[in-house]
């Protein structure tokens, strides 16, 4: 067996759970757990008007907001 004869296996976790997945799994369940304790009213000045709305409406669309931008940002882009 030559030395070029090794796995594809380069140490990596494979399949779909991996160390990441699980992170970022930890990561948004205790986002969900921030956003759900934190439901008084608050007052957001967004630029000139002033909006007042629950805190976990405000914190959900920013979680939503920066899930789209990390998402646009970090995409996987197919080989050309």
């Amino acid at each position: 067996m030559s030395p070029k004869d090794v796995s594809s296996d380069s140490g990596r976790a494979q399949g779909w759970l991996t160390p990441g997945r699980i992170a970022v799994g930890v990561v948004i369940v205790l986002v969900i757990v921030f956003i759900c304790v934190n439901t008084n009213d608050v007052t957001i000045r967004v630029l000139i008007p002033e909006v007042t709305m629950p805190l976990w409406s405000a914190l959900a669309a920013m979680f939503l907001i920066g899930l789209g931008c990390g998402g646009y940002l970090f995409r996987r882009r197919g080989k050309r």
